[in-house]
């Protein structure tokens, strides 16, 4: 065996692919969501594996949290549907930088993206959507959410994270 492949033979296992990395830095966003349901995250990144943006389940900036509806039935107007912003749609706003920098990236999210998030996601150019969880699968908002996407292009994969990562 060589010097170098010897040198390559003791780096640590156990790390963290790319995609756990990101998937848990999607994971540890949703904790900022004060919805008391359903905690969503999402990480934007590019395609050389950098972080560009983030976002969560939340209400638009200048509206109080205190005062928001957080039921999930009612009359539309008293549920926070109507009110709440996406991850995907919150990391999306939430990005600084130019709109091309967005153009060939990657998202992470908990949840498959809904239709209005799948709209978005395409209109900024981004081409991957990776995601853990599609428990909506059968609802009409992802299956048109899956027929833009594979329209316009953009994959989408869902991924199991390693049970010995600590975010849950």
């Amino acid at each position: 065996m060589s010097k170098t492949a010897n040198l390559l033979d003791k780096s640590r296992k156990g790390y963290l692919n790319w995609d756990e990395y990101f998937m848990a830095i999607a994971k540890l966003t949703a904790m900022r969501s004060k919805d008391p349901n359903t905690q969503v995250g999402a990480c934007i990144v590019s395609s050389d594996n950098r972080i560009l943006s983030i976002g969560y389940n939340g209400t638009p900036n200048g509206y109080s949290d205190s005062t928001f509806p957080w039921d999930r039935e009612g009359s539309p107007l008293d549920t926070k549907y109507l009110y709440v912003c996406h991850a995907e749609l919150n990391a999306i706003l939430n990005f600084r930088g130019g709109r091309r920098e967005l153009e060939g990236s990657k998202i992470y999210v908990d949840l498959f993206p809904c239709n209005e998030c799948a709209k978005a996601i395409i209109q900024c150019g981004i081409k991957e959507v990776i995601y853990l969880s599609d428990k909506y699968s059968e609802t009409d908002s992802v299956i048109a959410s899956k027929r833009m996407f594979d329209t316009c292009n953009v994959k989408y994969r869902q991924i199991e994270l390693n049970k010995d990562i600590i975010i849950k």
